[in-house]
């Protein structure tokens, strides 16, 4: 069985299927048999866990609102709703906003998940029944040239984004601006840079033992948020049935001062 074909590399089934995975498989879809690999990196899709891992909720209002940029298929976003009333969620693809549109409007997609070759399996990719799916707006954005919103937000979350982009800096100059005084940025990367994606002039750290990325990363947030929380965030990205990606994302909360 094969999924459908896209013309566009960016915009592939395969691609497009392991996001679904990593954002909504079950263990039994996402991990082999005989991984050894604790449960608690797929028990729980990688995409809840970075919000209810960073997300400090006691800070946040009845009428908080948040911001997802580089949402992907849509789990994060969906989970911001259980603590914001409404979730603006952006990415540049169009087939993973495409994507993620479908499952808000009717509560789940099937997904074809590669076994090897040309042998295709099916799952059904659907976010928790009690989510209030209509509380996210989904669109097609820039993360380096995000449209102008009406307000900042209580909540910015932008999750193993940065060291996919073009200008990273452009991107957290930009976000510090989204995020309300109180409000939280919530970060998650692997600092996984290349210059297929980034400029090398651009990478924040990672170019030398005296620039080590977390470092880079803090200093400049450090001008105008506190540090709130840091997690370390295991995560399975899953190619095909006998070949995974294994990350460890760096997670961390910044309060705006």
């Amino acid at each position: 069985m094969n999924p459908p074909q896209s013309p566009s590399p960016y915009e592939s089934p395969k691609l497009l299927g392991e996001y679904l995975l990593l954002h909504y498989g079950t263990e039994e879809d996402l991990r082999h048999e005989s991984m050894a690999i604790h449960t608690s990196t797929t028990a729980t899709p990688f995409p809840v866990r970075c919000v209810r891992e960073l997300l400090d909720q006691s800070l946040l209002s009845p009428d908080a609102t948040a911001l997802e940029v580089g949402c992907s298929v849509g789990a994060s976003a969906f989970e911001l709703t259980r603590s914001c009333s409404r979730v603006e969620a952006s990415d540049f693809s169009q087939s993973f906003i495409t994507t993620a549109s479908t499952i808000q409007r009717e509560g789940c997609v099937t997904g074809f998940r590669m076994v090897e070759g040309d042998i295709w399996e099916r799952f059904v990719a659907a976010p928790p029944p009690d989510i209030d799916r209509s509380r996210v707006v989904f669109s097609v954005a820039d993360a380096t040239n995000l449209p102008d919103y009406p307000s900042a937000f209580d909540v910015v979350l932008a999750a193993n984004l940065i060291c996919r982009l073009t200008d990273p800096d452009a991107f957290l100059q930009r976000a510090a601006k989204l995020v309300k005084p109180g409000g939280q940025l919530l970060l998650t990367t692997p600092f996984t840079w290349l210059e297929e994606y980034t400029p090398r002039e651009r990478w924040i750290g990672g170019t030398s033992p005296g620039l080590r990325s977390e470092t880079e990363l803090s200093q400049r947030l450090e001008v105008g948020f506190r540090l709130h929380r840091r997690r370390n965030l295991p995560f399975l990205i899953r190619e095909h049935e006998r070949k995974y990606q294994l990350g460890i994302a760096l997670g961390t909360c910044w309060v705006r001062r």
